[in-house]
């Protein structure tokens, strides 16, 4: 139990030290008044019927955003997410996403849209899983994958211009929670 339990602190030290690498781009650790960065936006925007808030909170001196709702897919829909805005200065040598959250043990999605995503509808997209646990994830730009044949194959960091956390795709409740997000 003892060598458990070490391990643990020793694989969160490690985890933790990484996130705070200089190399690391952050985006947001949702202090501070994350509500004027962040925007809800939901499928209703073309007839959806999904619906959701985002709420900002902290517990334990950490600041998180909480992504809830009930997605659904009638009427063509089938999101809610929240999203910013992002200056190319921020991602320009950037490599991936990474991201600290915990949720309801469902598959989420951070979406992407750059200077070639015309329409709304456009966006290049990356999964992760939650457990009811804090973790870290990371998700290279080279596994996103496109929305459509029309956009460009690879992305070019230059050219992101935001990023979205979503809840997407199929018929279910959504409950996240994000602590931090950036570049690395």
């Amino acid at each position: 139990m003892f060598l458990k339990l070490l391990y643990r602190s020793v694989l969160l030290a490690v985890t933790v030290s990484y996130f705070a690498s200089a190399d690391n781009m952050k985006v947001d650790d949702f202090s501070d008044n994350p509500g004027q960065r962040w925007q809800y936006v939901s499928d209703q925007v073309m007839g959806g019927v999904s619906a959701g808030v985002v709420e900002y909170k902290s517990q334990d001196n950490e600041a998180y955003a909480s992504l809830i709702g009930e997605v659904s897919t009638e009427n063509n829909g089938g999101f809610i997410q929240i999203r910013t805005k992002l200056d190319k200065k921020q991602v320009a040598d950037a490599r991936g996403v990474y991201i600290r959250a915990r949720g309801n043990n469902q598959r989420y999605y951070i979406h992407l849209r750059t200077t070639g995503t015309m329409l709304p509808w456009q966006y290049y997209q990356s999964s992760f899983d939650v457990t009811e646990e804090w973790q870290n994830f990371e998700l290279p730009l080279e596994e996103f994958s496109r929305s459509g044949n029309w956009l460009r194959g690879e992305i070019k960091p230059p050219s992101i211009r935001s990023i979205g956390i979503v809840a997407f795709g199929r018929d279910h409740q959504a409950d996240l929670d994000i602590s931090e997000i950036g570049f690395f």
